[in-house]
């Protein structure tokens, strides 16, 4: 008689529930090149970060009104939005997101700008993904120790 060997495994089958969402640094990783944004975004799921990809600056600002993030990865030069202006757009309809700018083009003068706007600090592609996580945990850090002096 199978039926009697066969145990109900549904408690087995269904997933435990992991870390607790809190526990994740929720990233917005905005940027319009695809292939990089998809690699940087399984990379970083894979060390238990929260990514949500966004390849536009009115992706990213959708995304944004749809939930809250921890810290954003920004592209400075995008086709269709300048990096600084959707920073600006961040600041004023979340303030508490830390953002970290990431430019491909060295330029440190938008990169001062940005940083002006209230950027966390900035990135010149390529960089090491090490040095990418740092700036990543020390962002987040600080928005914790803000929002818990507030």
């Amino acid at each position: 008689m199978p039926e009697k060997e066969t145990k109900k495994t549904d408690e087995l089958i269904s997933p435990e529930p992991s870390k607790q969402r809190s526990d994740r640094i929720r990233l917005l990783l905005v940027d319009d090149e695809e292939g990089y944004v998809n690699v940087l975004s399984n990379r970083l799921a894979k060390r238990n970060f929260d990514v949500t990809k966004a390849l536009s600056g009115a992706e990213a600002i959708q995304a944004l009104r749809k939930q809250d993030f921890d810290v954003a990865l920004l592209d400075l030069k995008m086709e269709d939005m300048d990096g600084l202006e959707v920073l600006r757009i961040f600041k004023k309809m979340y303030p508490p997101m830390v953002v970290i700018m990431l430019t491909g083009h060295g330029s440190a003068k938008d990169a001062s700008m940005g940083m002006k706007l209230g950027a966390y600090d900035y990135l010149i592609k390529p960089y090491e993904f090490e040095d990418l996580l740092d700036k990543i945990r020390g962002a987040y850090q600080e928005r914790k120790s803000k929002s818990e002096h507030e």
